[in-house]
């Protein structure tokens, strides 16, 4: 897919390449396929591709931090529910020590595969120190 064709919204411009996270294409899901009860929950939730697609657009319209969130976003579609939410409250100011938020950052980038939000969750670590925000 060239990222030079892909505008916004995505549902038009990009419908028949873009699939969901069930891998159904954009283009498929449609208010006749709901009606007839052909999708399913995973229709409905977004694909790390399309997410990038986003990014990428978000990058060339000049909105950098929203292409960078959208990113981080693509790598936690690997991340389980339960999981994402643990790592909400491990985040949270005062909840965490610094080596609990180091492995948390290489968890994601090791077995999860997200560097983005591995590097995010060490800048974090690192203004939680400066701020004195860490579990004491």
């Amino acid at each position: 897919m060239s990222t030079r064709t892909l505008k916004y919204p995505l549902s038009e411009s990009a419908a028949e390449i873009l699939q969901a996270a069930s891998g159904r294409r954009l283009a498929d899901i449609t208010a006749e396929t709901a009606r007839a009860g052909e999708l399913s929950m995973t229709d409905f939730q977004i694909s790390a591709d399309t997410l990038r697609a986003q990014a990428e657009v978000a990058r060339q319209a000049g909105y950098p931090q929203q292409a960078s969130n959208l990113i981080r976003a693509a790598e936690l579609t690997a991340v389980p529910n339960a999981e994402v939410l643990r790592m909400y409250n491990i985040l949270r100011p005062g909840r965490a020590t610094h080596a609990e938020l180091a492995a948390l950052a290489e968890l994601l980038e090791t077995y999860y595969h997200a560097p983005e939000c591995a590097s995010l969750v060490r800048e974090a670590a690192a203004i939680y120190q400066t701020r004195n925000l860490l579990q004491k």
